[in-house]
């Protein structure tokens, strides 16, 4: 009899205790996620929900190859069922304004450009280089180096014969 009780006993222990033994619970998978996005600099403006192991990932993301990433490393988790990807790909930063010369200083580097080139003459206004006088195309492409150099608005040589 007690052979028998205690075989019961461990074929009841054999099927129940598995089915009582639950997954990873929402908070352990979303620290788990949470880890595993933050170990990879893409993924820094997310954030990160769990409820009965479907993990929504809200926010931006860095670039598109994050983004395409993000399902993969998300599923890699132990105890994850599904994902919703709900983020979007950060915007570009805008382009850098140019810095653009003080007229005072372009000023003296335009001066300081001219000076090898009798016949042209330069004024500065506002940033922008008006040229006049004559100058040969060989000579122009120098001067033009040399005046882009400065870092003006814009070098206007409408006044300028180029021979």
């Amino acid at each position: 009899m007690k052979k028998l009780l205690v075989a019961v006993g461990l074929l009841a222990a054999t099927y129940y205790l598995p089915a009582c033994k639950s997954g990873p619970k929402d908070a352990d998978i979303k620290t788990e996620v949470q880890a595993a996005l933050s170990a990879q600099p893409g993924y820094m403006g997310v954030s990160v929900e769990v409820a009965d192991g479907v993990v929504t990932v809200d926010g931006e993301v860095a670039d598109p190859a994050a983004k395409s990433g993000l399902q993969s490393r998300v599923e890699s988790v132990k105890g994850v069922k599904s994902v919703k990807d709900n983020t979007s790909v950060a915007a570009p930063p805008p382009p850098a304004e140019p810095v653009i010369a003080a007229d005072d200083p372009l000023t003296k580097g335009v001066a300081d450009a001219v000076k090898d080139y009798p016949g042209v003459t330069a004024t500065v206004n506002d940033g922008v280089i008006a040229l006049s006088g004559e100058i040969k195309a060989a000579d122009w492409k120098k001067l033009k180096k040399s005046l882009d150099g400065l870092r003006p608005k814009k070098t206007d040589p409408a006044g300028l014969k180029i021979k």
